[in-house]
C-alpha cells in the first residue's frame, strides 16, 4: 500500500476532468451566522427563453444564481449555485426534474452544462484542436428539457458557491462533507420549489457518479427517494484507477481501454473490423490469462512472461520488448505516452481518441491532455460569455470553474462505508447498494465511452459484478457504450445516442408516456 497523500494525488490526477482555473474575487466568509444572514443574500436571475429540440419549440424559465443552503437549526451555512432550466406551463409536480453535476472533485458543472443538459451547446472540432474565438454556440439537440427539467448544481468551491456562516468551505471538500451538502441542496431546492411530488434524477459525470451513488442514499434515509440514477463516465471504486503498489486491480481494469485506444489508432495487427469484437476478446483476456499472470508476480517464469507480453503486444499496440521492461503493468499514463512516441505524439487521456504534440520523447508518461488542452478554452470562454450575457448573472459574483483557485484545496477521501474509516479509496458502490436493495424501484443508467481512459468502462462493469446485488435488483442496471470518451457528448453521433438513452430512461421510469 503507498502512502495516503501519494494516493491521493493519484486519484485527483485520476478524476479531475479539467485543472484550468479561473481567477476569483476576495468574499467575506467564516463571519457569524447573524452577521452572514444580514450581508449574504439569495441571487438570482430569472430570464425566459425558448430552444428548438427535435423541431418543436420549447419556452422556458431560466434561474441562474445561488440560494442561501441551511443547516438543520436553520443557519445559514453555504451561499449554494445553480442553473435551473424549467419548461413553462407544465404541472410541477408531474413533471419530472433532473440534478446534474460533473465531477473532480472540485469542478464546476459548466462541462455538462454547455456540452449537453443545457439549452445551449458550444460547437467545438471533435477530436481535433479548435480555433480561438468567436466560439459557435447553438440551441442544444441534445438537451433533455423536452422532457425533463433540469437543475445544474456547482458545489461549494465551484461555479459561484461558497461556505458563509460558521463554516468552512474546507468543510464541503471530503467525500461525507460534499454529498451531504449536495443531498441538502437537493432537499431544500425541492422544497422552495414545490417539486417534492415530481419524479426526481441525479445525473452525474466523472466523481459526478461517485456523489450520486451516495447522494442516492443520504436522500432515501432523509424520506426522498428517487427515480433514477444516470452515471456518466462512472467511477464508484476508487480502487479500480488508483495504481496502487502490489496492487494489480487498476492494470487488469485498464486493458480493455487500452484496446480500444490501440484499435482507434490503428496499432493493432491485422484488426479486426468490429470494435466491440476485439474489446470483448480483450474482457477475457484482461480476466483470464492476464489476471492468472499477473496473480502469480515474482513466481511467473520467463517464459510465461514472454508469452503474455506478445498476447498483451497484439491488444495494446504496444511492443512486446516494451511490456517486459514494464513488467508487464502500464500505467495510464505511460501508454498515453507510448502509443504514439514513434510518431511524436500523445494520445490524450479524457478521450483517447484526441492526440497532442509529445514534444519531450524521453518522458515516461504523458505531461498534458490533449483532449483538455483542445477544449477548455473553448468551453470556458463560451460558458463565462453565457452565464453573464444571456443568463445575466452579476458580473459581480465569480463563477470558478475549479475549487482548484482557492486557497488551501485538499480532498478528503475518507468515507466509511467500507470498515476502514482511513480508507484513502472509498467506495460508493456499497451506498448504492443499499440504496438500491431498500428501494427496489431505483432505477440506473450507466453510460460508458470505449476511448475513456480517466474511468475505464471495464471498472464500472467490475463494479457492478460485486456488488453483490440480487439478480432483481440487479435487472434494474442498464449499461449504454459510445464511441466517444470521458465527454462522450463531444461526439455528435455519441450525443444523439446519449439523447435517446436518458430520454427514454426518464420516461420509463416517470409515469410520461
Amino acid at each position: 500500500m503507498i502512502q495516503l497523500k501519494k494516493i491521493a494525488t493519484l486519484i485527483v490526477v485520476a478524476l479531475s476532468a479539467q485543472t484550468i482555473t479561473y481567477a476569483q474575487e476576495p468574499v467575506k466568509e467564516n463571519v457569524s451566522s447573524k452577521e452572514t444572514a444580514s450581508i449574504v443574500k439569495e441571487e438570482k436571475s430569472v430570464t425566459k427563453h425558448s430552444v428548438v429540440i427535435g423541431g418543436k419549440t420549447i419556452n422556458y424559465t431560466a434561474t441562474a444564481g445561488a440560494l442561501i443552503l441551511r443547516n438543520n437549526i436553520d443557519e445559514p451555512i453555504a451561499f449554494f449555485g445553480y442553473t435551473a432550466y424549467t419548461k413553462d406551463g407544465e404541472e410541477a409536480s408531474k413533471r419530472p426534474i433532473t440534478f446534474s453535476y460533473n465531477g473532480g472533485p472540485g469542478s464546476s458543472s459548466m462541462w455538462l452544462h454547455m456540452g449537453v443538459m443545457g439549452p445551449k451547446r458550444v460547437l467545438v472540432n471533435d477530436p481535433s484542436d479548435n480555433t480561438a474565438a468567436p466560439y459557435k454556440v447553438e440551441d442544444n439537440q441534445y438537451s433533455i428539457l423536452d422532457n425533463s427539467d433540469v437543475v445544474m448544481i456547482d458545489p461549494v468551491g465551484t461555479g459561484i458557491s461558497r461556505a458563509i456562516g460558521k463554516t468552512k468551505n474546507e468543510e464541503y471538500w471530503s467525500v461525507n462533507g460534499d454529498l451531504k451538502s449536495v443531498g441538502d441542496f437537493i432537499k431544500q431546492y425541492l422544497i422552495e420549489n414545490d417539486r417534492l411530488n415530481s419524479p426526481k434524477f441525479l445525473l452525474g459525470e466523472s466523481y459526478g457518479t461517485m456523489r450520486s451513488a451516495a447522494v442516492g442514499k443520504y436522500l432515501q434515509s432523509a424520506g426522498v427517494a428517487l427515480n433514477g440514477i444516470i452515471l456518466l463516465s462512472s467511477v464508484l471504486d476508487l480502487r479500480t484507477l488508483t495504481f496502487q503498489d502490489g496492487d494489480d486491480l487498476s492494470y487488469i481494469i485498464n486493458l480493455p481501454a487500452y484496446a480500444a485506444t490501440a484499435w482507434y489508432h490503428n496499432k493493432i495487427p491485422n484488426k479486426p473490423a468490429q470494435l466491440t469484437d476485439f474489446l470483448q476478446k480483450a474482457r477475457d483476456y484482461a480476466s483470464g490469462a492476464y489476471t492468472l499472470a499477473l496473480m502469480k508476480g515474482s513466481k511467473l517464469t520467463k517464459a510465461e512472461k514472454e508469452k503474455v507480453a506478445n498476447e498483451l503486444a497484439g491488444l495494446t499496440g504496444l511492443s512486446a520488448a516494451y511490456l517486459l521492461r514494464a513488467d508487464l503493468r502500464v500505467k495510464q499514463g505511460e501508454f498515453c505516452q507510448e502509443l504514439l512516441r514513434d510518431e511524436h505524439l500523445t494520445t490524450g487521456r479524457l478521450d483517447s481518441r484526441y492526440k497532442g504534440i509529445n514534444s519531450d520523447l524521453l518522458t515516461q508518461s504523458a505531461g498534458y491532455d490533449p483532449q483538455s488542452a483542445a477544449l477548455s478554452p473553448v468551453y470556458i470562454s463560451a460558458f463565462m460569455n453565457y452565464y453573464y450575457g444571456e443568463l445575466k448573472v452579476s458580473k459581480g459574483l465569480t463563477y470558478r470553474v475549479s475549487a482548484g483557485s482557492l486557497p488551501g484545496f485538499k480532498w478528503d477521501w475518507k468515507h466509511n462505508t467500507s470498515g476502514f474509516g482511513d480508507a484513502a479509496t472509498p467506495n460508493t458502490a456499497i451506498d448504492l447498494a443499499d440504496a438500491m436493495t431498500k428501494n427496489p424501484n431505483l432505477k440506473v443508467l450507466v453510460l460508458n465511452g470505449y476511448y475513456d481512459l480517466a474511468t475505464p468502462f471495464y471498472g464500472t462493469e467490475y463494479t457492478f459484478d460485486h456488488m453483490g446485488l440480487e439478480d432483481k435488483i440487479l435487472a434494474n442496471v442498464k449499461m449504454k457504450y459510445y464511441e466517444s470518451g470521458h465527454m462522450v457528448y463531444v461526439h455528435p453521433a455519441s450525443a444523439t445516442a446519449f439523447k435517446k438513452d436518458v430520454t427514454d430512461f426518464i420516461k420509463e421510469n416517470s409515469g410520461l408516456k
